[in-house]
């Protein structure tokens, strides 16, 4: 419960931080409900809706409303998807005002002490610090090869858990071995003629737990004729932060790779993840009030391209015969990569152009897979019953083959996958699936 003084400071803060105009841009029309996917499973909740979220926001802001409990559940349990934001005729920037809100919830409300110590040690010592990311991925490594993973399923343990974390576990990916997570060139020439060159931002997830997905991303670039760096002092892109209430935590990072990856004159800044580009692309509203940042900031994101655009306009699919074992795939898109960055028509076409590959669409393959960054975690009701959901509209496509390209999606579609019992269906990072069939 929050303390009448911690909900006169979240209205305080709400009427000097968040933008009015912007709030007052909503024109209650309801364009975004169809695309809300806490809407829809919620049973048509206005108050889990983008507009009325956006409503409650400007009751706090007018002082009509207090920011109670079911207030800051309502604005939890969005999942951040921004589906809302390209069907809105009047062009809401309805992440803005989320981020915001959550920041604003997030630095006057007194966590207890178990949450604050967990936030502590995964926003300021685990994703901030590559070093003890490795450490723990480490851990992980050493859990599923020493035999504690088979012996920890055998006695049982594993049913101590929730469900959703029992089913997260048979899933995790091979971690690779510790020197090799250590070990990388900071430079990679081209194949060939150079056609680009490139800084692959290689973030702290895909650095770590989905590390061959950015060894495939960089030999993609290689064989596209693209030169690459990789700046050594790059961080984590501050989407976990931006998303969960630590503003100026994601400023230090954004900073930090500003400066990393100005040392370098490139043509463009590589990304994987649909979640960290649309982070990193969004740089310049991040340091807006910044002056010693703004500029430098809006010159980062101008440079920042998802890995299938830059294959897809290098003419990637056509240089190369691409080539893989008959099999029925389908695209499941990422909400930022789609949402943010506008990347959907590039994935889809290197998917077709490759031969023994029958590319089927999925039903509303642009809604949320529920996976969200942490959502799954700690909304997990919500995240499976859209994941449920998800998974019966795949299931139609007759797939044997679900891509995807980022993480978040690719675990949650593997989740999906076990949940349903889908023995002969996988799910690949579309980046895996592309060098695999230019071999």
């Amino acid at each position: 419960m929050m303390t009448e003084s911690e909900k006169q400071n979240i209205q305080r803060d709400f009427k000097e931080r968040m933008d009015e105009d912007e709030l007052l841009n909503c024109m209650r029309c309801g364009f975004c409900l169809p695309s809300c996917p806490t809407y829809i499973v919620s049973g048509y909740k206005e108050s889990q809706s983008p507009r009325g979220r956006i409503a409650l926001m400007k009751a706090v802001y007018d002082g009509v409303l207090q920011p109670d409990d079911e207030f800051e559940k309502s604005l939890n349990l969005c999942l951040g998807c921004r589906a809302c934001e390209p069907v809105c005729p009047s062009g809401v920037n309805y992440g803005h005002l989320l981020e915001e809100a959550r920041d604003i919830m997030n630095q006057n409300k007194k966590h207890s002490l178990p949450v604050r110590a967990v936030r502590n040690v995964v926003f300021k010592k685990l994703f901030p610090k590559k070093s003890n990311l490795i450490n723990i991925t480490s851990l992980v490594g050493f859990y599923q090869k020493s035999g504690l993973q088979k012996a920890a399923r055998k006695i049982g343990f594993m049913k101590l858990f929730p469900d959703h974390l029992r089913e997260m576990e048979k899933i995790l990916p091979d971690i690779p071995e510790r020197k090799t997570l250590k070990q990388r060139s900071e430079y990679f020439p081209p194949k060939g003629e150079k056609k680009a060159t490139v800084a692959f931002f290689s973030g702290c997830l895909m650095d770590t737990l989905f590390l061959e997905t950015n060894h495939a991303t960089i030999q993609l670039l290689q064989k596209a004729g693209c030169e690459i760096v990789i700046p050594k002092t790059q961080a984590c892109c501050g989407a976990l932060h931006g998303h969960s209430g630590e503003k100026e935590l994601a400023k230090e990072l954004a900073k930090q790779n500003i400066e990393a990856f100005g040392k370098n004159e490139v043509d463009y800044i590589i990304t994987n993840a649909g979640g960290c580009g649309a982070f990193l692309i969004e740089y310049d509203h991040l340091l807006k009030d910044d002056p010693q940042w703004s500029e430098r900031a809006e010159k980062f994101v101008a440079k920042i391209k998802d890995i299938t655009s830059i294959l897809y306009e290098l003419d990637f699919h056509k240089q190369f015969c691409l080539s893989l074992p008959e099999q029925v795939v389908t695209y499941q898109d990422s909400c930022h990569l789609r949402n943010v960055m506008k990347t959907s028509k590039a994935p889809r076409e290197l998917l077709r152009s490759i031969k023994g590959v029958t590319f089927t669409e999925m039903e509303n393959a642009d809604s949320c897979c529920g996976s969200a960054g942490i959502y799954n975690i700690v909304e997990p009701k919500t995240s499976m019953e859209i994941l449920d959901q998800k998974m019966e509209k795949m299931k139609k496509t007759k797939a044997t083959t679900i891509v995807t390209a980022n993480p978040g999606c690719f675990m949650q579609m593997k989740l999906g996958i076990e949940r349903e019992g889908l023995k002969d269906v996988k799910a690949v990072h579309i980046v895996d699936l592309l060098l695999e069939a230019a071999k």
